[in-house]
């Protein structure tokens, strides 16, 4: 596999031109079945198995596991702020620095798995109770230099469940530990 593939096994994130009901409830299912899933994938890992990156000069397991939990906490944050303020602005946090701190590379995965479990929880109970007027609202990146719609970002986090999902089932294929 080419390092892309390997950084991208599902490819990148395509938003639809237009954003339907099904696939929103699609969508909507990729994150709430997330914590499940995961956690099936990763329950039985040794130490040296979550310590194993999923491509060369990449996260090691253990990594993506803290660093789902890290980035669906600020998702979740971002949905209630576009809900709650007109077009606010989000504070971006720099991923790769908080990916290198000692919680991320060293801690059990399991403080991490419990509160993706939470935080996806309280997620879907939003998600599930959006209107169309919620889905079109919007929140300003400023590392990207735009505005996101809450249906968009749904998308982009249904993605980034099963982006993180493959770097782990592929690394498991790869290394025989099936």
């Amino acid at each position: 596999m080419s390092i892309e593939e390997l950084k991208f096994p599902i490819g990148l994130f395509d938003k639809p031109t237009t954003i339907t009901t099904e696939i929103l409830s699609k969508w909507i299912s990729d994150i709430a079945t997330f914590p499940t899933r995961l956690k099936s994938e990763v329950h039985h890992l040794t130490d040296k198995q979550l310590d194993t990156p999923y491509r060369p000069d990449g996260w090691t397991i253990r990594q993506v596991i803290h660093h789902c939990a890290d980035s669906h906490m600020n998702s979740l944050t971002r949905l209630k702020l576009a809900l709650t303020e007109d077009q606010p602005t989000i504070k971006p946090y720099y991923e790769e620095r908080w990916a290198e701190l000692l919680d991320t590379k060293s801690m059990p995965i399991e403080p991490s798995l419990k509160m993706i479990e939470g935080i996806h929880e309280r997620w879907i109970v939003l998600l599930h109770n959006l209107t169309d007027e919620h889905y079109g609202r919007i929140f300003i990146h400023p590392e990207h230099g735009k505005a996101f719609r809450v249906d968009e970002n749904i998308g982009v986090y249904a993605w980034h469940c099963n982006h993180h999902l493959a770097h782990i089932t592929e690394t498991k294929k790869r290394n025989h530990w099936n």
